[in-house]
């Protein structure tokens, strides 16, 4: 069993779902997390006291959360002394061949910054909460949406996040964990 910290920001939410899912499977495989978004882990919370590191964030505006880079480019010689991993959420990964590279260069750009070489990286579709946003965001959600060929109902939010996928990424780590034998 290991002792995970898994670290997320999230803008809309989704990212936190998406933690919260990995968070149950890495439990499911018998390991013990401690989750928090990036601003509580950059109060305190250390590393090197975990076996492992999964950290995730989502793009907003074609970034991670500055927060997010801050609190990684100040940990990665941590981070790379244990197991870690990276999962970056984007809309764009849920669109053309186009766009799901525009989501792979934001999360390379996001390494580059931060000096950081994760183990294990996903990007994953992340939501278009139109009901939950303001008339201002909507609207400019819309257009962006609309521009890039996508769902553009503001009556309804869409999901775009592949369960079965984040499933996947959660459970390749649990497995990898099993392998080093922690105590």
């Amino acid at each position: 069993m290991a002792h995970i910290l898994l670290i997320f920001s999230t803008h809309d939410g989704q990212t936190a779902r998406i933690a919260e899912r990995i968070d149950h499977v890495l439990r499911e495989a018998g390991h013990v997390v401690d989750m928090h978004t990036d601003e509580a882990a950059g109060l305190g919370v250390d590393i090197v006291r975990h076996d492992a590191v999964v950290i995730g964030g989502a793009v907003h505006m074609g970034r991670h959360a500055h927060s997010l880079e801050d609190l990684v480019r100040h940990n990665h010689a941590k981070l790379a002394t244990r197991p870690n991993a990276f999962f970056s959420v984007s809309l764009s990964a849920a669109g053309t061949q186009a766009q799901r590279e525009d989501a792979s260069r934001v999360m390379a750009e996001f390494f580059l910054r931060t000096g950081w070489r994760p183990d294990d990286v996903a990007i994953f579709a992340g939501a278009l909460p139109y009901t939950r946003y303001n008339p201002f965001t909507r609207f400019l959600m819309k257009l962006i949406v609309n521009k890039a060929g996508g769902d553009t109902d503001t009556s309804r939010d869409y999901e775009y996040t592949d369960w079965a996928a984040v499933d996947r990424f959660a459970s390749d780590i649990a497995a990898k964990l099993a392998v080093k034998h922690f105590a």
